[in-house]
């Protein structure tokens, strides 16, 4: 596939890009390929493709294809891959290492890394002689930054004469590469990629800017063959006679890109700030000449971040070279995916009419990444949801997914979440300085926009599940109308329809029911209404009106007879009134609605719930008062706030049917109070292990109803939940839930 001009009358490209980084802490690589499990599943270049991709940025890297010596190089797993992409039809962008330091036997600092590096470049080419577009090394500058100069990745030195002989040998390596690759394949064309944040400044330390900036384009002046004498560059990277020869190499013969490649996050742009008072210590740094605060822009900068637009006309005005987004992806939440990638769009078709010659942009990480929010150098890592959530298999399409189809396909998408403005726009994005400055633009802003969006619609919305599903919407820039039984009674059919009516929402969530478990044995008919013909309701006039509908149903629909945790496909067979209501709600709104998403999850806690199991329990322990709880009755506990983020997700997707939405793990009441109590330092010796039916529960409960998934398990472990819990919940605030 021809990777077009701007110039020319086809539109914009999408291309899509393989998470792949190989980095190395201490003696530890961390694959990312690996963590995806990209690299043990056959299917997904047929996803690629059925997402309408026809250029994949893609890795046969370095340490995974020949970790020793390269006679010993291993082909059957990129032989498969790359035959599969011929097949269907997607050409190759061919990264060869990507925030890597080589294998074993060598580093970014080895005299000889240039030469070990294009030998394996060479064999390359050799076994895919049909290649036509290669990104030897990704991102040189960052890697020699985060590896040499910070410390964070193998060699770990912290060194400006360090940096430099890393980012040279990487620049070297790239050259002798295309020149290696090249004696096989005279026609292949390199796409160099880089990030091309920029760094602003207080007065006082705009040195340290200034050069910070001058530093970002040196990969690109340096294949460019600029940084000669007279560059601001060349004493500082001219640390050796072997630095200064690959210097003088690229001026005498450089190997400019034939598409420079802009890497662009919401954070990669920065702000140095002598106002030390105004920032947390753990920001302060020092350059041997001042200290000063260096945070994100998009935390601190009023005027925010300058945007993909700015960015690639930057970089057009200084090369005159073809232009492509080749990383466009945010670890948000879904909407906030979306937005970004929408941005990135946007920006790039902005470039193009204003003249700059810009190719495609590059949906990334299409199957997520992991542990990027510590740089990956922490286990146990986060994970973050691409174009793929790999935590289904096999991998489960996001809404990600479908704006690649929709702009790969259209060259434009639309959905009311996506409309309103990322985080990155708004006011609340300010954690350093007042957000009053920011507010009046962003709010003209939106003004001007004339966007007029739909919003979600919450019932149920002063119950704990409720309010936290109407805080996420606050907080993930939502539109939302959040209404309580008095705002609507879902059980009253006319009310239903009349409020959707007048509303116009484009999602609406059910929060509302009757939660009192055992008082339902009582007020069945009172427990059935809300319960089972109140989804009801929803669910008909949702299916009438091509509105989506997610609600929500329990583990009490199962008896307690498995051992091992249900699944979205077993069977129910409710042990009581409450659970019986909602199972029959599943039925019903299946039937009436089968494009409704059901939750079943278990056993809430929160931080602003003060009647959960948790809360009761510390309450009574920090008064000192004996506190029973069973120990044969296994649930899966659910921190609420995670919950709530996850339904969103999951409803944004697009998603149907039931789910199962719980923190990964088992334990009986009994374990969970003892965990609690000691995280809080309280007398475990309060804690009375007693059966279920002594508690005088005056509905049958199951014995045991934890909660996996067959679909998916998207919440983290249980200790992750408490961690977030008592991370919210603070000792002083527990103290007082207590002498409530």
């Amino acid at each position: 596939m021809q990777l077009q001009s701007a110039g020319s009358d086809d539109r914009l490209q999408l291309w899509g890009g393989v998470e792949c980084t190989v980095n190395r802490v201490g003696n530890r690589y961390f694959d990312q390929l690996e963590l995806s499990g990209h690299a043990r599943r056959d299917g997904d270049l047929d996803l690629c493709a059925d997402l309408g991709i026809t250029v994949l940025r893609y890795p046969l890297l370095w340490e995974r294809g020949a970790p020793g010596n390269l006679s010993e190089a291993s082909w059957k797993w990129s032989d498969e891959r790359m035959n599969r992409l011929r097949e269907r039809g997607i050409t190759p962008i061919v990264g060869l290492l990507h925030h890597g330091s080589g294998p074993r036997h060598t580093s970014l600092l080895d005299d000889e890394f240039a030469s070990k590096f294009a030998a394996y470049a060479r064999l390359v080419a050799e076994r895919y002689p049909w290649i036509r577009y290669v990104t030897p090394i990704n991102e040189p500058l960052t890697t020699a930054r985060f590896s040499a100069l910070y410390g964070l990745w193998y060699p770990h030195m912290r060194s400006d004469a360090e940096f430099s002989r890393a980012f040279l040998n990487q620049l070297d390596g790239v050259r002798a590469a295309m020149l290696a690759m090249r004696e096989v394949i005279p026609s292949l064309e390199l796409i160099q990629t880089e990030d091309l944040g920029k760094v602003y400044a207080s007065p006082r330390v705009k040195y340290q800017a200034d050069f910070e900036n001058e530093r970002r384009w040196l990969t690109f002046d340096a294949l460019c063959g600029r940084i000669d004498r007279g560059h601001p560059m060349w004493s500082y990277l001219r640390t050796s006679p072997a630095d200064e020869k690959i210097l003088e190499n690229l001026v005498e013969d450089p190997c400019p890109p034939s598409i420079l490649g802009i890497n662009y996050y919401a954070t990669s742009e920065r702000l140095l700030d002598d106002r030390l008072e105004l920032y947390p210590p753990e920001l302060h740094a020092r350059n041997g000449r001042d200290e000063y605060a260096d945070v994100e822009a998009v935390r601190a900068r009023s005027e925010g971040i300058a945007g993909h637009c700015a960015i690639l006309r930057e970089c057009w005005d200084r090369y005159r070279l073809p232009l492509a987004v080749t990383e466009a992806h945010l670890g948000c939440t879904r909407e906030q995916q979306m937005r970004w990638l929408l941005e990135a769009w946007n920006g790039a078709n902005a470039a193009r009419k204003s003249g700059c010659d810009v190719r495609a942009v590059t949906a990334w990480a299409l199957f997520g990444s992991f542990g990027w929010d510590s740089l990956v150098t922490q286990t146990p890592f986060s994970y973050e949801s691409g174009a793929f959530d790999v935590r289904s298999n096999p991998p489960r399409e996001t809404s990600v997914a479908k704006v690649i189809r929709s702009l790969a396909a259209e060259g434009s998408f639309a959905h009311p979440a996506s409309n309103p403005p990322g985080w990155w726009r708004l006011p609340s994005r300010i954690r350093f300085g007042a957000r009053d400055s920011v507010r009046a633009v962003t709010q003209q802003r939106l003004i001007s926009s004339g966007i007029r969006n739909q919003p979600v619609l919450i019932a149920g919305a002063t119950g704990t599940l409720g309010r936290a599903l109407a805080r996420a919407c606050e907080s993930r820039g939502l539109p939302m109308i959040a209404l309580s039984r008095n705002g609507l009674d879902i059980s009253d059919a006319a009310a239903v329809s009349e409020m959707i009516r007048m509303t116009n929402p484009w999602v609406v969530i059910n929060a509302a029911g009757y939660v009192r478990v055992d008082e339902a044995e009582r007020e069945c008919n009172t427990c059935y209404r809300a319960n089972s013909d109140g989804p009801a309701n929803l669910a008909a006039v949702c299916a009438s009106r091509g509105i989506q509908l997610t609600t929500f149903s329990t583990d009490l629909v199962f008896d307690g007879n498995a051992t091992a945790p249900y699944t979205e496909t077993d069977a129910v067979n409710p042990l009581n009134v409450y659970g019986a209501s909602k199972a029959n709600a599943e039925q019903r709104v299946s039937r009436i609605d089968p494009a409704a998403l059901i939750i079943r999850t278990s056993a809430f806690f929160g931080p602003d719930d003060n009647f959960n199991f948790l809360v009761s329990a510390l309450r009574s322990l920090g008064n000192g008062i004996p506190f029973p709880a069973a120990n044969d009755a296994t649930v899966s506990p659910t921190y609420v706030p995670d919950l709530a983020n996850a339904v969103l997700d999951l409803t944004i997707d697009g998603e149907r049917g039931v789910w199962h939405v719980s923190n990964a793990g088992a334990t009986t009441w009994f374990d969970l109070a003892n965990e609690v109590a000691s995280r809080a330092g309280y007398d475990t010796a309060l804690i009375t292990p007693v059966p279920m039916n002594e508690l005088g529960r005056a509905a049958a409960m199951p014995r045991y109803s934890a909660l996996g998934s067959g679909r998916g398990s998207l919440l983290p472990s249980l200790d992750v939940g408490l961690d977030r819990f008592f991370a919210n919940v603070f000792i002083e605030q527990m103290r007082a839930v207590v002498a409530c």
